[in-house]
């Protein structure tokens, strides 16, 4: 059998990637993106995806499930020794180095989508590929309906209740979110939405994944919430955020006062602190930024950290890892129960998958776990698109409110639809 490396790097012919059945299931490559990726290698992966199957794109590889062998199961139990025991039996078969792949919601009660695909097709990353960079098809002309839930000034209305709350001392921050409820006169064609997300932004996390009878989670997040190869750990906690300025000039502006904002700086602060906090019991060697930097997608920037760390069992898990971050402060609040709360007194609706996490994991413990961000669960004809804001005591209704409008812009335009 190849090695894990030999398998990114050594993809036979341009186009093709490595198929994975479920008797001769191989662990995916982990190592930097090789040198001399071949061409079309991940972009044959983003093409070969169909409603139904399990996408996932990170900056270190493509993945695509079909089918599914295991279902890991809703119980009692924590949710990694029930992913642990769904692996196991999975490898116990004959399935070599099996991989769970998909999604956990944002409340830690309710079922998972995650499964053990029957056959598995792994290559490089997208954003190592050149064809990633011809551009999408423009989608079809749709006359989406659109509706607001909740509308803008009921939604800046929840915004400054809780900045009132918060200057009388009740808690810190809390991430509020909006709906946008699409409806088309048709059927979806969701490989195509997939992607024209991908090619948007190819450094990111594409991923389009079932999480129920003919319902799909799908999106583009720009963070990483926890990745774990071997005993080392990454994490790159996003808060802070402003959206891209409409020229050259105007978007450096707005970079550059994201970076000197003391709201933000503020904010983001919050996240990491709670980032180290939930890391410490379970690694060494941490190592924080002193100042966080930017990172941009098309629709925004934001201020990142990256925090490293090694281990200290090694048999720990990056699932157990994300389910102690899970959820953040980013996407959360804090204190994170009274900030749960909040959401569920002021948000009209039910996260569902929004805000938790989408992600990978093996049999050996490594995985990639990233927050469930910019993304529209699909059904039918219709999808539902999510956008929050943290919400801290400097914050501006008519600023948050904005800005959940340009988070928007990253699945909206990838269907063709404005608000």
């Amino acid at each position: 059998m190849s090695t894990a490396s030999e398998v990114a790097t050594h993809v036979p012919l341009a186009g093709q990637a490595l198929t994975v059945t479920a008797d001769a299931a191989v662990r995916p490559d982990t190592s930097p993106d090789p040198a001399y990726p071949a061409l079309g290698a991940a972009t044959a992966l983003l093409h070969a995806y169909r409603t139904g199957s399990r996408f996932l794109a990170t900056p270190t590889r493509t993945l695509l499930g079909h089918g599914t062998r295991a279902e890991v199961p809703h119980d009692d139990r924590p949710l990694p020794v029930r992913v642990a025991e769904a692996l196991a039996a999975a490898r116990a078969d004959g399935h070599g180095t099996p991989l769970v792949l998909g999604a956990v919601p944002f409340d830690h009660h309710a079922p998972a989508a995650l499964a053990v695909p029957a056959e598995l097709r792994t290559g490089p990353a997208l954003a190592s590929d050149p064809m990633i960079a011809l551009p999408a098809e423009r989608p079809d002309p749709v006359d989406w309906g659109i509706r607001q839930v909740p509308a803008p000034d009921a939604y800046a209305a929840g915004v400054a209740d809780a900045v009132d709350r918060m200057w009388q001392g009740e808690f810190s921050k809390v991430v509020l979110a909006r709906t946008l409820e699409l409806t088309a006169p048709g059927p979806l064609d969701l490989p195509g939405m997939v992607d024209r997300l991908a090619r948007r932004d190819p450094s990111g996390y594409t991923f389009a994944l079932p999480v129920g009878p003919d319902r799909t989670l799908l999106g583009a997040s720009p963070e990483l919430l926890v990745s774990r190869r071997g005993t080392q750990v990454v994490a790159n906690p996003l808060a802070g955020s402003t959206p891209r300025g409409a020229d050259l000039a105007e978007d450096v502006r707005r970079a550059a006062a994201l970076l000197e904002s003391a709201k933000d700086l503020h904010e983001h602060a919050v996240v990491v602190d709670a980032v180290y906090t939930a890391l410490a019991p379970f690694c060494r060697d941490l190592v924080v930024p002193e100042r966080p930097t930017l990172v941009r997608t098309a629709t925004m920037w934001h201020l990142s950290s990256t925090v490293t760390a090694t281990l200290i069992d090694p048999t720990t898990s990056a699932l157990e890892l994300a389910c102690a971050l899970h959820p953040t402060p980013a996407v959360c609040g804090t204190p994170t129960a009274l900030a749960r709360r909040v959401i569920a007194d002021t948000e009209p609706f039910d996260r569902g998958y929004f805000t938790g996490m989408v992600g990978w994991g093996d049999a050996d413990g490594d995985g990639e776990w990233v927050v469930t961000i910019r993304c529209a669960e699909a059904e039918a004809n219709r999808l539902r698109l999510y956008a929050g804001a943290g919400v801290v005591a400097a914050s501006q209704p008519q600023a948050e409110t904005e800005e959940t409008g340009a988070k928007f812009r990253t699945f909206l335009s990838a269907v063709g639809a404005e608000l």
